[in-house]
């Protein structure tokens, strides 16, 4: 035990000591902020800025009459098609829009005629607004009133409610739950596949530059790879750790620099007004940020975070052994390209099966299972915790998890232990078993 700690602190001091760790775990936190806030504002701009695309209209029809917006400015033209075309040619105008003579119940034939490629934005906006114009039209043809129309539509928004076993309610909101799922399974996947292949490139390292013969002398090869998978798990949760401090710490630096206050601050102040019956008319009907407090209220915050580190954890050492058993088996990184794809096929499942089968329905058949195997749970459970997982389907995950680190360790490790003494070799699944099977 004592030579794995010493291993483990070895991998670990060596990664967080390097400048490139500290580089990384500060300037990452603030990186993708600032790209966000740029995007955003050159997106403003660009908007603001933008002069508005002029597009000939030749309406052969005679009943659409599109009125000009920010972005389009609509010239009504009346001239043959041919003619219409030739001039448009010769124009600097965006494009021609031709509209022929069509049925209300059927409208075909419209087409756009364009110097280049069009945007599919703007496409799909002027497609919006002759879908508007038509159905205006639809409604005049049957003697509809638009504003009758409009006023006979409803919009219900269901409150949901969780009902416990002793009778307690609670508010639920399944979209904060899709969103908090679809970001924590996001960021597992990705967390598990960089930690696991620093893993594979560590080994890899170590066994060309001959140092694990060294190290083998005084360590067995088990104690070698798990101090090593444990040392590189210790970094992977250090650098996450500092990343929420840092993004906590910049968010309440930068909203009081702009005079906003923080969200608990804004939830205690709506809390005693809400139990103020003078204060309550103060409160308007719907709230933006009330609402938003709300929903991140509704979220098992101190549940998430245990059970995203648990399941980071658990996933990245059943991934990390198997990283680490090829890469003792190969001698460069373009040998081990060829065994990425099978590694993490389960994980790409659980991935894809995230967006099909969990967040839409995290209750399915589908999804249980999903769940519960090893080598899909981490994304797979990750992804269902917001939604209030029974407690049997979370511990059974659990325990399943633990067992299958348990196997791709045994398995990884007798793997390792003769693989990284091996040079020269061509290695492949079937080379891998026979050394699993090897007794000494």
């Amino acid at each position: 035990m004592n030579k794995i700690w010493l291993i483990f602190k070895r991998e670990f001091l060596n990664r967080v000591q390097k400048k490139s760790f500290l580089i990384a775990t500060i300037l990452i936190p603030m990186i993708f902020p600032a790209i966000i806030a740029v995007m955003v504002a050159i997106y403003v701009k660009q908007e603001k800025g933008a002069a508005k695309s002029k597009i000939e209209v030749l309406d052969a029809s005679g009943k659409i009459k599109l009125e000009s917006t920010n972005r389009f400015e609509f010239i009504p033209i009346t001239a043959e098609l041919e003619q219409a075309k030739t001039a448009f040619n010769k124009s600097d105008h965006y494009a021609l829009l031709y509209i022929p003579p069509f049925e209300l119940s059927k409208p075909e034939g419209i087409t756009l005629y364009s110097k280049e490629n069009l945007s599919i934005t703007k496409i799909g906006d002027l497609e919006k607004l002759l879908e508007d114009r038509i159905h205006d039209l639809k409604l005049e043809q049957f003697n509809i009133d638009k504003a009758t129309l409009q006023s006979l539509k409803t919009s219900v928004d269901l409150n949901s409610i969780n009902l416990g076993e002793t009778g307690e309610e609670k508010k639920s909101n399944s979209n904060s739950f899709y969103i908090a799922g679809f970001i924590l399974g996001i960021l597992i996947y990705i967390f598990i596949i960089v930690y696991g292949m620093q893993i594979r490139l560590g080994v890899i390292e170590e066994k060309t530059s001959k140092i694990v013969e060294v190290i083998l002398s005084s360590v067995k090869p088990f104690q070698l790879m798990l101090g090593k998978i444990l040392g590189i798990a210790a970094v992977g949760l250090v650098q996450f750790s500092i990343w929420v401090l840092l993004t906590i710490t910049l968010s309440m630096v930068t909203v009081n620099l702009f005079g906003v206050k923080m969200p608990q601050q804004q939830a205690m102040e709506q809390v005693s007004k809400m139990n103020n019956p003078e204060m309550q008319q103060q409160l308007p009907a719907e709230n933006p940020v009330t609402k938003f407090l709300a929903i991140m209220n509704e979220l098992p915050l101190a549940s998430l975070i245990f059970n995203f580190a648990f399941y980071f954890l658990g996933g990245y050492l059943l991934y990390g052994a198997l990283f680490a058993a090829v890469g003792a088996a190969v001698d460069s990184q373009q040998e081990a390209q060829q065994f990425n794809f099978p590694l993490m096929l389960p994980l790409m499942i659980g991935y894809f099966a995230l967006f099909m089968f969990i967040l839409p329905d995290p209750d399915s058949t589908a999804s249980f299972w999903f769940s519960i195997i090893p080598f899909t749970s981490p994304v797979a459970m990750v992804g269902r915790l917001a939604f209030s997982v029974p407690l049997w389907q979370l511990i059974l995950s659990q325990v399943l998890l633990v067992a299958g680190f348990l196997f791709t360790t045994w398995l990884a490790a007798r793997i390792y232990r003769v693989g990284i003494l091996m040079h020269g070799s061509k290695v492949n699944f079937k080379v891998m078993a026979k050394w699993f099977m090897q007794k000494n």
